[in-house]
């Protein structure tokens, strides 16, 4: 209610929050106090002719990508866009004005309450955060071929990410899944190891800086896509780059 009161006293004409967990909570109830329309889980922006808002997205469990119109005659348009769809504004781009808005939170009201807050203890790299991700796919042929990609995640000092296929196999945990249903990320090196590259996995992960993949397949479009493809066995190739790289390194 606070938010909305914020927004009613500016009347934007177009409101963006992050994909987040606070976001996605807070939008669909901004969208029905304002009579809004909303579109979730943005990966990229832009305005039609009439300079209405389109969001471009995921559907059918990240099988599509589709273009999203937001009619909203009634309040501003709402959107959710994704963590790292965009890469980080420059210094030198255009500057808009900061507004303070004053919201009084508790007379708001509300039902819920902050309780704790419980960091991750594992010491993995987080994907979202990591300037490096190696990550494995259904390529591997069984969970334990995960052993070989956090080796070489290891040495790089890099992310253990993994293709929905792998996460839905049970071969790792979902927080390691990059792609539309999973995360976006836009590190400086991604390496896909046994990763085909369907559709909902490259819409998360084709911003990376070089994306350098290891497919037996290399007519796959993770190998087209990619800077620097090497194709052969992943069991060959990995170790033999992995003892490269500590070579390399004196190690």
């Amino acid at each position: 209610a606070a938010l909305a009161s914020a927004a009613k006293a500016a009347k934007p004409r177009t409101i963006l929050l992050p994909a987040s967990v606070f976001g996605r909570s807070v939008a669909p109830r901004l969208a029905v106090l304002l009579r809004s329309g909303l579109a979730s889980d943005a990966t990229a922006l832009e305005l039609d002719g009439d300079k209405r808002l389109v969001v471009r997205r995921a559907g059918f469990a990240g099988n599509v990508l589709m273009k999203v119109l937001v009619k909203s005659p009634f309040g501003p348009e709402l959107a959710t866009v994704r963590p790292l769809a965009y890469p980080r504004a420059g210094t030198n781009g255009s500057k808009g004005a900061v507004e303070t808005a004053k919201a009084d939170v508790a007379a708001a009201g509300g039902k819920t309450a902050f309780v704790s807050f419980a960091a991750d203890a594992s010491g993995e790299i987080d994907i979202g955060a990591a300037d490096k991700i190696v990550s494995g796919g259904r390529g591997l042929g069984n969970p334990e071929g995960f052993a070989v990609i956090r080796d070489l995640a290891h040495a790089l000092g890099a992310a253990v990410g993994a293709s929905r296929a792998a996460v839905d196999s049970g071969w790792i945990p979902y927080k390691h899944q990059v792609g539309i249903t999973g995360r976006s990320v836009r590190p400086k090196l991604y390496i896909a190891v046994g990763i085909s590259g369907q559709i909902q996995h490259m819409g998360g992960m084709k911003s990376s800086d070089v994306i350098v993949a290891i497919n037996s397949d290399a007519d796959c479009p993770m190998m087209k896509a990619a800077n620097f493809a090497v194709q052969g066995d992943l069991y060959k190739v990995v170790p033999a780059l992995i003892a490269e790289i500590k070579k390399a390194r004196g190690a």
